[in-house]
């Protein structure tokens, strides 16, 4: 996030995309409540009629996978009618010629054709969020896990700088992580491109430096993306795979591939706190510790790195992460010889410039968002105030590009997934919590009351939806929530998991792929006797 959680309730206008704020991230939610509550406008963009629009003072239904669409006309008409900050994007940009000529062509008209938002409410979002004294964006997954996903992102960022609503107090472009650390991991290197603290591995002093502390000789070579290992394993080119953390046999798309790349490992290591699925295919079973039985650090949404300390002792016969990866890389002739999770964290500290001004002790009060480059830095609480990092921001031209796979006469449906507020990605562990369970016990698809009625089918009935790579059965719940034509389902149950038909389109920049857009038919089952 460029900004901080606790600056999102004095926003006065909340633009919320491809977020399902209130069930993915409740806590976030209820600061941009308490913004409404303050006057803010809160403009919420998304297909589905979520819980958030409830609260809304503009739903923007667009169609799937349309948000270039729809952003590139919100900048139209906001140039046209000179609601852009013109002494930010001289001071503080560059390409925006380029990109002015670009959005001409985007006319609230034209950009409605492909989104489905009427023209005079892309004008009316448009105005609002330009013209408010602070305005910020909230986004997620609706937006990154697309074929185009950082055009989405690229698009946002645009509409940011050329409203000057970036670099200040609750104004800015704020992706909400998706789970508990998720931030920590990326910043402390679990990427294919970086070192810790986002140092790039294609740098050459960067990589000395790494080398010399380490004592090891390291690859100049960006490394693969998880769909890129899983088709080098299929492929013979990537031999074994060390996964610690993650479902990939449930969580990630087009399942039948996965479960094949897992089974094609020479050698598979799984390191987990329960026996997952991806566990079962293992070679190894690896038992670590849960985050109730370790000491560390967590970095949040905000890039606040907090201490962690440890509740209770691990299980017998389980470790904590980090003695695990020592105990192996000791074995492995590699000289890891940290004593305590607070070692680790200092080295890393004195290799990272956006973390060496912290120090467990400096963390044990409420912890220090990141930047934090020296011992009397009180960190920050939000980015690019004065000047981006790397001096002035890019603007950047983005076309619309459709989604890879949309609906056709043989698959006429959009499937769409994401996640219930109950449970989390594949219910590892809210899967054995008794009450979060009788929450919300078994999955359901929504569909459009239309639809259900088209298909002859009732509240509970059973439908098979049908890609073309695979298909299922799940019951079904007719309703206003999703759009005629399409189909939402969440991803939480084994017995009714949707990227069993989900496909492998890559976002050709990020290799994220697309979770929000798949092409399926439907056909009611036969009633049981």
């Amino acid at each position: 996030m460029t900004n901080s959680i606790p600056e999102i309730e004095d926003a006065s206008c909340v633009l919320v995309i491809g977020s399902n704020t209130t069930e993915a991230h409740p806590l976030v939610s209820h600061r941009v409540f308490r913004a409404k509550l303050k006057g803010a406008t809160l403009i919420v963009v998304d297909p589905r009629k979520i819980q958030l629009t409830l609260q809304a003072d503009i739903h923007v239904p667009l169609n799937f996978g349309s948000d270039v669409a729809f952003l590139n006309g919100m900048m139209h008409v906001i140039l046209k009618n000179s609601w852009h900050n013109p002494q930010f994007v001289s001071e503080r940009t560059e390409g925006f010629a380029e990109l002015q000529a670009h959005l001409e062509k985007y006319s609230p008209e034209k950009a409605s054709q492909i989104c489905g938002v009427p023209p005079e409410e892309i004008e009316r979002v448009a105005r609002l969020y330009a013209t408010s004294e602070c305005s910020t964006i909230l986004y997620t997954l609706g937006i990154t896990e697309h074929s185009h996903g950082v055009d989405n992102v690229k698009s946002l960022a645009n509409l940011a700088m050329l409203t000057g609503h970036i670099g200040k107090r609750s104004s800015g472009v704020n992706p909400l992580r998706g789970q508990n650390n998720v931030q920590g991991h990326c910043d402390m290197g679990a990427l294919p491109n970086v070192f810790p603290g986002y140092q790039v591995v294609t740098d050459e002093n960067i990589r000395k430096k790494f080398e010399t502390a380490w004592n090891a000789k390291l690859s100049d070579k960006v490394g693969y993306t998880i769909p890129e290992m899983m088709d080098r394993l299929i492929d013979g080119s990537v031999k074994g795979m060390y996964i610690f953390g993650e479902n990939p046999a449930l969580a990630d798309p087009d399942t039948h591939h996965i479960n094949r790349a897992l089974d094609s490992a020479e050698f598979l290591v799984v390191q987990d706190i329960f026996l997952t699925e991806t566990a079962k295919h293992a070679h190894v079973v690896l038992p670590g510790a849960s985050w109730a039985e370790k000491d560390g650090t967590f970095s949040n949404t905000e890039r606040k790195v907090q201490r962690v300390r440890k509740a209770v002792e691990p299980l017998p016969g389980t470790l904590p992460d980090w003695n695990i990866l020592c105990e192996l890389g000791a074995r492995m002739g590699l000289s890891m010889t940290y004593t305590s999770p607070e070692e680790v964290f200092n080295e890393m500290a004195s290799l990272s410039p956006i973390f060496s001004g912290m120090s467990y002790a400096r963390l044990e009060a409420d912890g220090i968002q990141w930047p934090c480059p020296s011992a009397d830095h009180p960190g920050t609480l939000f980015l690019h105030e004065g000047k981006f990092t790397r001096g002035r921001g890019m603007f950047s031209v983005i076309d619309y590009r459709p989604p890879e796979e949309m609906p056709d006469d043989e698959y006429p449906y959009l499937l769409t997934t994401g996640r219930r507020y109950a449970h989390y990605h594949t219910r590892t562990m809210t899967g054995n919590c008794p009450t979060l369970h009788k929450e919300f016990p078994a999955p359901f698809a929504q569909i459009s009351f239309a639809d259900a009625e088209k298909l002859g089918l009732k509240d509970g009935d059973s439908a098979k939806v049908i890609s073309r790579r695979g298909e299922l059965v799940t019951p079904v719940r007719p309703g206003d929530i999703v759009p005629p034509g399409s189909l939402f389902m969440d991803f939480h149950f084994m017995e009714a998991n949707p990227n069993v038909l989900l496909g492998t389109s890559l976002d050709p920049v990020s290799k994220t792929p697309d979770y929000k857009v798949c092409a399926v038919k439907i056909e009611k089952c036969p009633a049981e006797t």
